[in-house]
Formats: structure tokens, C-alpha cells, sequence
């Protein structure tokens, strides 16, 4: 039976384990820590009573005001301070009038209402001080302790607040140590295998050799191979990344820790570094195991290119001991490293030279059968109805990544749920698709006008897709407002594109271009609606300028890099950015222009899709090449 550490709370650990054999459970802090502190602050209040008792002597006297009056007439007060009937003073060195009431030398008391004596006249005449300030300010024992101990503990207090907030955080609690796993046993079936990932079969034979190697590390040494260092899985986000290393571990049998790369830093320096080196060595002491590394880009990018702190950046830290730590892996300790990120070319080259990330893995979305594969995994635990057709259902979804089709089908089966059915059908998947891939639908009222301006909108994307040779089939056309948008033309090709020609960018960005041009021919006006258009446009022709050397006056290299890049050494010259400039409005113009001829020529097909879609608000892929009036089979012997 494999066994598991259970998800643990990041403000213990930033990684998560399964797999690891168990160990003995931690020991546990004895009972009592508020009881102590408790402790702790009584012991301190009393020693600071004592002492300021000590110092404190034995304050003021409080005296009769008869006892007042004979204290003056004797000569014996220097100086009085009165505030309405109270009157504080203190008295002249030397022994109290004889018959007083006790040894004192200041004293306090309380002038009666009813006293109708000359008494400013008798302190003028015995020479005592008047002042407008009080003779002795002096408190009470409780109040002087209160005042001089409230900072002590109010420091004490927010010592403790950070010391349980920020101690895990800093490598354990307020003397920095932590309490090791607690590992829990985990049944067979829910470790991931190969079994659960499909769709990437190349990928999955290039980890073949790692399992193995994991399995019978003893053939591997005996003829003196080594393992790579550590497999880095490159691809864009939802692809199976973390899923893969998952099923390597699953298959292999050994502990599985896994890391998001971005806990690892905090605002302490230091911290990250130290984690890293503790991770390592949880999986050392369970070798063979894996550690796993997601989003490594967050502290593996390029060193250098950022202002740090005295040369001690935390990334830069963290990163450094990733390197170490992986610069002592050797065969024979059987931890492998994977990692994953989806921006691959902002690595530090030190990660990925041989001896550390020295194989990496391009995980790239599936094609037909593979999403078609990954669809019948994803349903396993789904009631379908007998209809269901999911390879119609992958051969309408190019380009979705496994994370997304999961989505799909996650989506079907609540759309399902909500109809109160038994199973899930094709109209549940097809309705799932819609909002996945369109929006989800909005309750709102357009005016009449601008439904009209939109059905237009719409029309000319669809009618210029069917009208572009090699444009993608158009599938669905909607004035159905969904997410942002005020309606939806979706176009998706017949099977899995790799590489685009100049003629099918170029038809792109003329059904791209579509709406605005239907507005200006049918209106003479062009509205805000087209944003979302022109930002594609721009896309688009950027790229075919300034990345695929598309053009005779920029030439045949790259210019600009792609969205999302760093330019490194791909910054061009000022004249070849204007080059750039100039050709991308060059291209932009001739396609809208041929945009607007077309749909001026077809100006009949153009407004019998619009009435279609007035009247009906939705057409699918038969009804819309049927409202235009063009055969669909026609459009598949021209390169569909």
C-alpha cells in the first residue's frame, strides 16, 4: 500500500508531499504556553512593585485642615499649591509642630466650604510660597507601576503576536524550529499514473526513461549511466505539466513533493534558501522520490536585471540554492527534479545546462485523437447518454488544452444537473462548448437599432470567413450577447493547424476586419464594437511583419519579439521599427479595403444573413452557410 503526507497548511511548509513512508508523529508542545507567559508577567509585575516600593518611600500625607492651619501658624510650610478646595504642600526641613499627626514633610488636604478664615493673608505673613504648579507630583503605586510597565508589555505583546504570525514563515515559531511531517497512508487507487494522462503520448515516452530509472536504478549504474539532473516540462499553462510529473511519481511508486516555486520567497532574506534546503532533504531521506517544481520561472529567471538589496536578493538566493542543491544530486542518490513553466526562454542558462536541467520537455496541446482521448478520461465518472459523440465533440475544439476539456466536460455535466437529467447528452456538451468558448449568456435588452447594427456586425465576420479561400469554417453565429461582446462569430478549422500561411493570415485579418466593414458599408459609420477586432489585427499583422518575415520591405528576420517576450537582443533599429510601423498600416489598409469590396459584392448574401440572424438570433454552421446562400461542401474542395 503507498502511503502519503497529506496537503499541510502553508504557514507550516510551502510543499506539499504524498508517497513518503511513514514517520514518528511529532512531539507535541506540552499544554500550558499562555499559562506560562501568564506566569511570566506576574513575576515581573511583582519584582517591579518591590522595587518601586522600595525607592517610592512613603508618598504624601493626607492631613485635617486643622492640622493645616497649625503647620502654618508654626512656620513650618514653605510652600503650598491649591487648586479649588485641595491644597498640596510641603513642609520646611526640621521636626513637626509637637501633638502633630505624624512625620511627614509633604502633605495634602481639604480646605472646608464653611471656612471663613484670612488664610492668604496668614501664608503671606509666614512667607509661604504660593505656585500655580503642583508642590510634588506623585501617584500611586498601581498607577506608577501601570505607566511604567504598560510599554514593557505592550512590546511583550506584539513580540508574541509576530512571533505566532510570522515564526512559520521564518523556518518554524519563535526559536525557528518546525515540527516535522506527519505522514498518513494513502490507498493505491488515488495515486496518478500514466493511466490518467493521455493526449501527449510523445511526451509521456520521454519520461518512460526516468520511471525506469526510478524502478531499477541498479541496472543504470551497472552500465555507468547517469539520470538527468532534473527534466524541465515546457508548454503553455493547462497543458498536463504537473499532471505528468504526478503519474512519473505514480508510476514509479516513489514519494512525490511538490512545490509552487512563488512560496518559497518571502520578504526575509533568507527564508527561501532555507526551504529549498529543507525540501531537498526530506526527499533525500526517502530516495528515490521526486521533486516537483511548479511555475519555476517565478525565481529562475535571468539573474542580474533587477535592483537588489546590498547584492542579496531573495530570488536571486532562492535560485542559487536550487542550483546547488541540484549540483549534488548524483545517480546514486535517486532524486530526480522536475520542474515546469510556460516561459522556458526567461530561464537562467544556469538551470538549463547539462548536470542540472539537462533534458527538457515541450508539452504542446493535444491534437484530434488526443483531445478525443483525454474527453473519454475526463467522463469516465460521467453518465453519458448513448448519442454522445466525443470525437465530434474533440474534432470542434483545435487547440484546447487538457485543462480546458476537463473544464468541458465539468461544465456539461453541471448544464446536466441543472436540466434534471440522468445523463449528459450531445446538446449538454455542445451548450458547454458555447459558453466555454463564447461566454455565458447575458439577459439584455439592445435597442432595436443597435441588434441591427450588431446582427450586420456579425454577418460580415461570417460572411467574409466563408467568402476568405483556406478561412476556418464558421461554426456558430450569435447575436446572443455573451461575456463582453454584443455577439459572437466563431470559426474553427476542420483539423489541427501547425503552421499558417501568408494568404491564411491574411484572410484572417480581412474576417477579423469583417465587422467593421459591414458597419461602414451597410451605415457609413463604425462604432466601439470592433475593439476586440482590432486588437487581433494588430496581432496578427505584427506578427507576420516583425516575426514572420512576411514582408519584402522589413525582410527576413525578426524585429519585434512576441507577446509576451523579453526583447533581450531582438530590440531593432529606430528605421526598422518604422519599417514595422509602415507595413503593418500597409497590410491593415489592403485587407480592410478588401474587406469592404467583397462585402459590397456580396452585399444580397450580406443582408440575408443579417435577416437570418435578426429573426432567429442564433444560427449554427448549416443554417448560416444556408442563410448565405453558399454551399459548405463547395468551401471544402477549395482547401477546407
Amino acid at each position: 500500500m503507498a502511503n502519503s503526507v497529506p496537503p499541510r497548511d502553508r504557514t507550516d511548509q510551502p510543499w506539499r508531499s504524498e508517497g513518503a513512508p511513514p514517520s514518528a508523529p511529532p512531539r507535541r508542545r506540552p499544554p500550558g504556553g499562555w499559562i506560562g507567559l501568564a506566569a511570566s508577567a506576574a513575576a515581573l509585575f511583582l519584582v517591579a512593585y518591590g522595587i518601586l516600593s522600595y525607592f517610592a518611600g512613603g508618598g504624601e500625607q493626607t492631613i485635617s485642615y486643622t492640622e493645616f492651619g497649625k503647620q502654618v501658624e508654626a512656620g513650618n510650610v514653605t510652600r503650598i499649591y491649591a487648586k479649588g478646595d485641595t491644597i498640596e504642600g510641603e513642609l520646611r526641613a526640621g521636626q513637626p509642630i509637637p501633638d502633630g499627626e505624624g512625620d511627614y514633610t509633604t502633605f495634602r488636604t481639604q480646605r472646608p466650604e464653611f471656612a471663613e478664615d484670612d488664610l492668604w493673608q496668614q501664608l503671606s505673613r509666614k512667607g509661604v510660597t504660593v505656585t500655580a504648579e503642583p508642590v510634588v507630583v506623585q501617584r500611586s503605586l498601581p498607577a506608577n507601576l501601570l505607566l511604567s510597565l504598560a510599554p514593557i508589555a505592550i512590546l511583550v505583546l506584539l513580540w508574541v503576536v509576530l512571533a505566532r504570525r510570522l515564526g512559520p514563515r521564518l523556518g518554524g515559531g519563535p526559536l525557528g524550529r518546525k515540527a516535522p511531517p506527519r505522514p498518513v497512508e494513502l490507498e493505491p487507487h488515488r495515486r496518478t499514473t500514466f493511466a490518467d494522462v493521455a493526449g501527449i503520448d510523445e511526451v509521456q515516452g520521454e519520461l518512460d526513461d526516468v520511471v525506469d530509472f526510478l524502478k531499477n536504478p541498479d541496472v543504470y549504474r551497472a552500465m555507468g549511466a547517469r539520470m538527468p539532473g532534473g527534466v524541465l516540462l515546457a508548454g503553455p499553462p493547462g497543458t498536463g505539466k504537473t499532471l505528468l510529473a504526478r503519474a512519473v511519481a505514480g508510476e514509479a511508486g516513489v514519494p512525490f513533493f511538490s512545490a509552487s516555486a512563488s512560496e518559497f520567497i518571502e520578504m526575509i532574506v533568507g527564508v527561501g534558501a532555507s526551504r529549498v534546503r529543507e525540501l531537498f532533504a526530506e526527499a533525500r531521506k526517502v530516495a528515490p522520490a521526486i521533486v516537483f517544481i511548479d511555475e519555476i520561472d517565478t525565481i529562475g529567471r535571468v539573474r542580474g536585471g533587477g535592483a537588489t538589496v546590498g547584492g542579496h536578493d531573495e530570488r536571486e538566493q532562492t535560485l542559487n540554492q536550487i542550483l546547488t542543491e541540484m549540483d549534488g544530486f548524483t545517480g546514486s542518490e535517486g532524486v530526480v527534479v522536475i520542474a515546469a513553466t510556460n516561459r522556458a526562454d526567461v530561464l537562467d542558462p544556469a538551470l538549463t545546462r547539462p548536470g542540472r536541467f539537462d533534458r527538457i520537455v515541450h508539452v504542446s496541446p493535444p491534437d484530434r485523437a488526443g483531445r478525443e482521448a483525454i474527453l473519454r478520461i475526463h467522463t469516465r465518472d460521467i453518465p453519458l447518454a448513448s448519442g454522445v459523440d466525443l470525437a465530434q465533440v474533440a474534432r470542434t475544439t483545435p487547440g484546447m488544452t487538457g485543462a480546458e476539456l476537463a473544464n468541458l466536460a465539468n461544465e456539461a455535466a453541471l448544464l446536466a444537473v441543472k436540466r434534471r437529467q440522468g445523463r449528459v447528452t450531445q446538446r449538454d456538451l455542445s451548450d458547454a462548448l458555447e459558453k466555454v468558448q463564447l461566454g455565458a449568456e447575458r439577459a439584455l435588452v439592445m435597442p432595436e437599432g443597435e441588434r441591427r447594427r450588431t446582427a450586420y456586425h456579425e454577418s460580415g465576420h461570417a460572411l467574409l470567413g466563408m467568402l476568405q479561400p483556406g478561412a476556418d469554417p464558421v461554426r456558430k453565429v450569435t447575436i446572443v450577447p455573451r461575456g463582453r461582446a454584443l455577439g459572437v462569430t466563431l470559426s474553427t478549422p476542420d483539423a489541427d493547424k501547425y503552421a499558417y500561411t501568408e494568404e491564411y493570415l491574411r484572410g484572417r485579418v480581412i474576417g477579423a476586419l469583417g465587422g467593421m466593414a459591414a458597419e461602414h458599408v451597410v451605415f457609413g459609420i463604425v462604432t466601439t464594437g470592433s475593439e476586440n477586432d482590432l486588437e487581433q489585427v494588430t496581432r496578427l499583422v505584427r506578427g507576420m511583419v516583425g516575426r514572420w518575415g512576411m514582408s519584402e520591405r522589413v525582410g527576413r528576420f525578426t524585429a519585434v519579439p512576441g507577446d509576451g517576450q523579453e526583447p533581450y537582443g531582438l530590440a531593432a533599429a529606430p528605421a526598422t521599427l518604422d519599417a514595422v510601423d509602415h507595413e503593418m498600416r500597409r497590410i491593415a489598409e489592403e485587407c480592410y479595403e478588401s474587406a469592404c469590396r467583397q462585402l459590397r459584392d456580396n452585399r444580397d448574401r450580406l443582408d440575408a444573413l443579417a435577416e437570418a440572424l435578426l429573426a432567429a438570433e442564433t444560427l449554427d454552421e448549416e443554417e448560416a452557410y444556408r442563410a448565405a446562400g453558399i454551399p459548405r461542401l463547395k468551401k471544402e474542395a477549395n482547401g477546407h
